[in-house]
């Protein structure tokens, strides 16, 4: 078996512009698994560890990561995200080993002009006035006078009460203020420190090796550490390293990228005590009617003669590593199976870890019913495959357009519009007529099940060497050659029209629309405002990303630092005999590395390749040609042209030799990416104070519980609560519903548990009061009996350290 880890009168509308592009998706190098499996397993012939560990960033007051959206910004939480790390290791030569992460992730700089230009009035900027007047004032200032210079739509629309957190940012960029006045890097309790993340990044990954490395030198370096998100849209947002996805979420935001590293560690210090010699197998499965192409007609742009090879245009398949202890016990598995995390729409605020946690938490509480979510020793890995074009919403993409004549029809073939627009064209889950939280819940248990197939059925023995390989490449300019001796090169990064058109899952604003490509006229507006955002493109970078138009010519925008990568990471992982791609750019990469594999001697006929990823660097996507030519959210944005599939193919295959048994020294490596985080612009402050109302206490009930509930009914309570970012309480809970038993208190759910909610409301800005609101959705099998629901939080004082308290309800009857 092997693993292989690839890869904005212009100030005014940006905000409004940045809303439209939602949808980010991210490719990150592929990870592949490859089964070159025998006959019989070799007993104990690895050292396999698991351990999983809390990642669960701020659940308030920060933008989520995944849909782009500066209005979700989150208010509560539905589920943890937590990072399961797998570690295999050559019995007989322990340092043969790799680290596999199945991840799964300002208080907002939320300033409001209100009334005329002159004076400007800040109605609600909570972050500048708490942290800092003198730079409040600044900023009013500067943003004053440079917007009573706009046009007077300008001027109308800030009028109106527009936020301008990126009016702030274009200042920045454009040095009218300086980097060092908006860096406000929260100063946050040191309790908060120690994924499953919406993708792997170079930045988390750096640190993440740079512990682990420092921990156990030479035992896990940056060659055999692979980063894998779960590609979930409801997480916390704020921890990448390249400008453009830390926009939405007004920069970098410390507090997330380190409860995703620490978080990550802990998971992997757990996975490397729990050594111990074992055994793997292989097996797969179809699941139907858990995903579907959301970008149909791109994918009929690939030749017929391919396409008949496949019943489907997704792929169906899961793939699933098994990992047992010496006496067939299994202790979890990893398991690879292609879906987007969007289950949970865009105007969700609740942190979860949609439908690939929701299948983690199935899995672990099926086989350790007793332990509370993150605290199993059992490990269950989900993880995401060649996810580009796919989508969860399986019912498909309807107008959602009250009133209008095409109400209730299925969107636009070829754009995916309805009536000529993309924002009332949505995907459906199969529990759309309950809530996108019931299709999570679907689309959760049907990768549960399909899991608990495999688990059951026979599986493949996996024997063989334990491998690694790992370089940089530069993806801005790679020159090669295709199979058929043409010269062809990739381009600096570029993000198309169609990228700010959205997709089913998300849908963009304005006119943009998908499959808008070079030789569709372009609205002269658009051609004037991108050359404001970054810098106007070349002929020759036109021509190279052709027939892409240009909206965001992201490869040279490098101020204040950069906005997309161009070195990306390349790592293959290979235990056994050996970015976002679509379905079929993933299948044309699997035969590819496959094919070399076997005419290269390293595995045999038997060989089997499976894609995993994002992984280590954010990249976007990965598109066939044919795709890109369609110009649909995904061709749009592979960001480094029409070439990149091929570029990874050409890379992949050249180093195949390095997972040879014997492998002859090391592969050339470019540079790799350039630290950024430690100048990061953030605009997110910290906790400045919280208050109980007058007459109150922190923790005292406002709302009680009823006195009795049946199953199937919701039971909620509201506390005096205080800001949840004081502590991200990694490990523990901010909530718990106690059952009475023998006279004991037991605590039975937690807030990582799919039934139970958190949601924080600031009643306050000025006095600094809050409410918390907690749910608990009474399950079929629930016992009768005596409940209560107790709520743990932390305040800050003004001047002082922050204290914990807790709030309990009056106990209940469930029946």
């Amino acid at each position: 078996m092997a693993f292989i880890s690839s890869q904005d009168d212009l100030w005014d509308t940006l905000n409004s512009l940045w809303n439209a592009m939602v949808g980010f998706m991210w490719y990150m190098t592929a990870l592949l698994a490859v089964s070159g499996s025998g006959g019989n397993a070799v007993a104990a012939q690895y050292l396999l560890g698991l351990g999983v560990a809390d990642i669960t960033g701020p659940i308030v007051e920060t933008n989520m990561m995944g849909y782009a959206s500066l209005a979700q910004t989150d208010t509560g939480l539905h589920m943890r995200q937590f990072s399961r790390v797998f570690i295999v290791a050559d019995a007989s030569d322990p340092s043969s080993r790799i680290l596999f992460i199945n991840s799964g992730e300002s208080y907002n700089f939320n300033c409001v002009l209100g009334g005329r230009i002159r004076p400007p009035v800040l109605l609600n900027c909570r972050a500048m006035i708490a942290s800092d007047d003198t730079l409040a004032r600044k900023v009013i200032k500067r943003l004053g006078n440079f917007v009573v210079t706009g046009s007077r739509s300008s001027r109308k629309m800030i009028g109106r009460g527009t936020i301008i957190q990126f009016s702030v940012l274009r200042l920045i960029f454009r040095g009218l203020l300086p980097t060092r006045e908006a860096r406000i890097i929260d100063d946050f309790p040191s309790k908060t420190s120690g994924p499953n993340i919406a993708m792997g990044d170079s930045g988390v990954r750096r640190s993440i090796v740079a512990e682990l490395t420092s921990l156990y030198p030479g035992v896990y370096t940056n060659e055999n550490i692979a980063l894998i998100g779960t590609h979930q849209h409801s997480g916390v947002g704020g921890y990448l390293e390249n400008l453009l996805p830390q926009i939405t979420a007004l920069g970098y935001v410390p507090q997330t990228a380190e409860a995703i590293v620490s978080g990550t560690v802990l998971a992997a210090q757990r996975a490397h005590n729990s050594l111990a010699p074992g055994s793997l197998s292989l097996g797969n499965t179809t699941i139907l009617d858990a995903n579907i192409n959301r970008s149909p007609s791109a994918y009929l742009n690939n030749p017929a003669e391919e396409r008949a090879r496949y019943e489907y245009d997704q792929d169906k398949d899961m793939t699933l590593l098994r990992f047992d202890d010496e006496s067939g016990t299994a202790r979890g598995f990893l398991s690879f199976f292609a879906v987007h995390g969007t289950s949970i729409y865009e105007n969700n605020t609740l942190v979860s870890s949609d439908n690939k946690g929701m299948a983690a938490y199935l899995y672990e509480s099926l086989v350790e019913p007793d332990a509370m979510p993150g605290n199993t020793s059992f490990v269950a890995g989900f993880t995401q495959a060649n996810v580009g074009d796919t989508s969860p919403n399986t019912l498909g993409a309807f107008c959602e357009s009250p009133g209008k004549d095409y109400d209730g029809l299925a969107c636009e073939f070829d754009h995916s519009t309805c009536g000529g627009t993309v924002q009332d064209c949505h995907g459906r889950g199969p529990g759309f007529r309950v809530s996108d939280f019931e299709s999570n819940r679907i689309i959760g248990e049907k990768q549960f099940e399909g899991a608990r197939t495999i688990m059951e059925g026979s599986l493949a023995p996996v024997s063989g060497a334990v491998r690694s390989v790992h370089v940089y490449m530069n993806m801005a300019n790679h020159t090669f050659t295709l199979p058929n001796g043409t010269t062809v090169q990739t381009c600096p990064a570029a993000m198309g029209f169609s990228f700010a058109g959205g997709t089913t899952d998300g849908p963009g604003a304005f006119d943009f629309v998908q499959g808008d490509n070079s030789s569709t006229p372009q609205n002269p507006f658009w051609e004037l405002v991108k050359g404001v955002v970054t810098p106007s493109p070349s002929k020759a970078q036109i021509a190279c990303q052709d027939p892409k138009p240009i909206l965001l010519n992201t490869g040279y925008a490098h101020v204040p630092y950069e906005w997309s990568p161009s070195s990306v990471d390349i790592q293959m992982l290979r235990v056994g005999n050996f970015g976002e791609l679509t379905t079929m750019a993933g299948r044309r990469i699997r035969e590819a590395i496959r094919a070399e594999l076997i005419s290269s001697g390293i595995l045999g006929s038997n060989a089997y390749v499976a894609l995993a990823g994002p992984a280590n660097t954010y990249a976007h996507y990965v598109a066939t040609r044919e795709e890109y030519g369609a110009q649909r959210y995904e061709g749009a944005s592979t960001i480094f042209g029409q070439y990149t599939l091929e570029a990874y193919v050409d890379k992949y295959t050249s180093l195949v030799p390095f997972l040879g048994q014997s492998p002859s020294g090391t592969p050339a490596s470019d540079a790799p990416p350039a630290e950024q985080t430690s100048k990061a612009i953030s605009l997110q402050t910290g906790v400045i104070f919280d208050a109980a109302p007058i007459g109150k206490h922190f923790g005292d009930v406002l709302t009680d519980v009823k006195a009795s509930y049946a199953v199937g009914d919701t039971v909620t309570a509201q506390f005096v609560g205080a800001n949840p970012r004081n502590n991200l309480r990694l490990g523990s809970t901010f909530l718990t519903v106690d059952h009475q038993a023998s006279g004991q208190w037991v605590t039975v759910k937690s807030d990582a548990h799919p039934s139970t909610t958190l949601k924080w409301n600031r009643t306050s800005t000025i006095l600094g009061t809050s409410t918390v609101d907690i749910s608990w959705t009474i399950e079929s099998g629930t016992p009768s009996g005596t409940y209560r629901i107790v709520y743990y939080g932390d305040s800050k004082p003004l001047i002082g350290s922050i204290s914990s308290f807790s709030g309990i309800s009056s106990t209940f009857t469930v029946s």
